[in-house]
């Protein structure tokens, strides 16, 4: 009941500010575009000798009335995206719901597709930068190092100590300390840009934490359960290479060798990227539905803690340090969604016991959710920035 509850009030809330706030601004730039070609009228046409003044007014009307069809076409297309983008927290629901009542529906979604699926996620993020993004983010580091921090450092005894304090069984407790020890997941890149959040620094704190990750997870796991995880150093490189790298530097030379298709796909790139992640929660938590459905409230509850509490302490911390608005939404956004895939993986891999495997797959729906509904608020708040100095 209070599943459907949140749904309404997501759905409620979120298509008010959709159709009204992003319209809103919308016909605001509509009306300058509209001043600025009366005013551009005005100067080329009032010269001329054969021109009466009186017709001022009805000429311009009808000018901009012509000009104004092909903005209110434009205007639609990026609304309709718009509304659908807000809404991601319903989609990441309705998915994991399915999922759980009809896992056959995700049969088709094979390994292949799951990595494709995941290539397309950072394609759609990749277009909206540039290397001079990269550049100006190389230059602050410690927005970097701080991401690592809470990543590797802040979640894992999160994870760890949620575990303890809900006494979850052993399997259960091995679980939500392994989601605490993987890297940033790939869905956070989508959820900073809808959040206006900084994506050239998550993308690359992304990318570190992934990379480090082939040495930090390990040692995290053998301090903190007593055990070494065995990981395919060159494998996990390689899938790096291919999910994160390629199609980021795809994007990137897209464009800057083709600027007026890029233009065009941008209004729609952050929906590509929502129904990747969509497709990617319904085919995690479909392959373990029977598990997650006996798991039973507890381990709902300290699943859903520790990407909240990794999501307000990366917020606050950042805020303490004195990092900007749009840096400290983007460290939130990167320390609440883990790579829950990577550590469902790893369970399924590397650990005997398969009770091991249900956190994993139970984080991706709350990774998911909490990451998505903290982007749709912050895309409705403004960033009053204080630059950091």
């Amino acid at each position: 009941m209070i599943i459907y509850i949140y749904i309404l009030l997501v759905i409620l809330i979120s298509s008010c500010k959709a159709f009204n706030f992003a319209p809103y601004t919308l016909r605001s730039n509509h009306k300058s575009l509209n001043s600025q070609i009366e005013r551009k009228w005005q100067n080329n046409y009032l010269k001329s000798s054969n021109f009466h003044p009186n017709e001022l007014s009805l000429s311009a009307t009808k000018f901009t009335s012509v000009d104004s069809k092909p903005n209110r076409a434009w205007e639609i297309f990026t609304k309709v995206p718009e509304a659908l983008t807000v809404l991601f927290p319903v989609w990441t629901i309705l998915f994991a719901g399915l999922a759980l009542v009809k896992p056959s529906a995700f049969d088709w979604f094979s390994t292949k597709y799951f990595t494709s699926t995941l290539s397309i996620l950072m394609l759609s993020m990749g277009i909206t930068l540039k290397l001079e993004d990269f550049k100006r983010v190389s230059l602050q580091p410690a927005a970097v190092l701080l991401g690592f921090l809470l990543c590797y450092g802040l979640c894992p005894l999160i994870g760890f100590s949620l575990g303890k304090f809900f006494k979850l069984p052993l399997e259960f407790l091995a679980g939500l300390t392994l989601v605490g020890c993987v890297n940033g997941g790939q869905a956070s890149n989508l959820c900073t840009y809808i959040a206006r959040g900084d994506v050239a620094l998550s993308i690359l704190m992304t990318t570190f934490t992934t990379i480090s990750g082939i040495f930090v997870t390990p040692l995290l796991c053998k301090s903190l359960l007593g055990t070494v995880v065995p990981i395919d150093a060159l494998g996990i490189g390689l899938s790096s290479l291919q999910v994160v790298l390629f199609p980021i530097l795809l994007g990137i030379s897209l464009n800057k060798y083709a600027p007026k298709v890029v233009e065009k796909l941008l209004p729609v790139a952050p929906v590509f990227g929502v129904i990747s992640t969509c497709l990617l929660v319904g085919s995690s938590v479909a392959q373990s539905a029977p598990a997650i459905l006996k798991a039973g409230f507890k381990l709902q509850f300290a699943v859903m803690l520790l990407h909240l509490l990794g999501g307000f302490a990366g917020y606050y911390i950042s805020k303490y340090l004195k990092f900007t608005e749009v840096q400290s939404r983007t460290m939130a956004i990167e320390t609440a969604m883990k790579s829950s895939a990577f550590a469902f993986l790893l369970a399924k891999l590397h650990f005997k016991n398969e009770g091991v495997q249900v956190p994993a797959t139970v984080s991706l729906v709350w990774m998911a959710l909490v990451g998505a509904t903290m982007a749709v608020a912050w895309r409705f708040i403004p960033v009053n920035e204080d630059v950091k100095k």
